[in-house]
């Protein structure tokens, strides 16, 4: 499993600097053979992997008012040990939002190693981000035991300072790499 995450990581093309750092110390992580997976909540061990899907509906993307992190978050989940980041998706997609998921892509577009903020705070989420379809007027089920609410945001609308500290980058290149693609 090791090998195919790496390759997965290897598959992503970084948008900046810091994304390159990032990818690069993952795959450093990886290759130590460091334990991928939390195996006690909260932060055990203190560097784990997450998988977050960010559905997109034209110029919106849908966010969770998280209750824990206490931040508009996308959706995704700790990806359990032997599990595939993909595999991750497609399993909190359901859990979360009830919905079956439909990539846009099937590699993650972007990854972060973050430190964690709100009641879990000061562990390492190491995040792919991968994209799903999504649709404005889909019903959606979702985890009130995770989440406050979830809401659709235009991507000019968003008020970053109460998001996670990748989003805007994600952005850029979400909407960079799709407009790309639309010429």
């Amino acid at each position: 499993m090791r090998e195919s995450i790496m390759k997965e990581i290897q598959g992503i093309i970084p948008l900046d600097n810091r994304e390159a750092k990032d990818r690069q110390d993952c795959l450093d992580w990886i290759e130590s053979g460091a334990d991928l997976y939390r195996i006690k909540k909260p932060a055990t061990p203190a560097k784990h992997l997450v998988s977050y899907f960010v559905l997109v509906d034209g110029d919106y993307i849908l966010l969770v008012d998280h209750i824990n992190a206490q931040l508009w978050l996308p959706t995704g989940g700790h990806v359990e040990p032997e599990e595939h980041p993909r595999t991750t998706a497609l399993r909190e997609a359901e859990e979360e939002l009830s919905i079956e998921a439909e990539f846009l892509q099937r590699k993650p577009l972007f990854i972060t190693s973050t430190v964690t903020v709100g009641k879990t705070a000061g562990h390492t989420d190491v995040s792919l981000w991968y994209v799903l379809k999504g649709q404005r007027d889909m019903k959606l089920k979702f985890d009130q035991t995770e989440f406050k609410t979830v809401k659709w945001f235009h991507k000019n609308n968003i008020s970053f300072n109460r998001t996670d500290p990748e989003l805007s980058r994600f952005l850029k290149k979400l909407y960079g790499y799709f407009n790309s693609y639309s010429d």
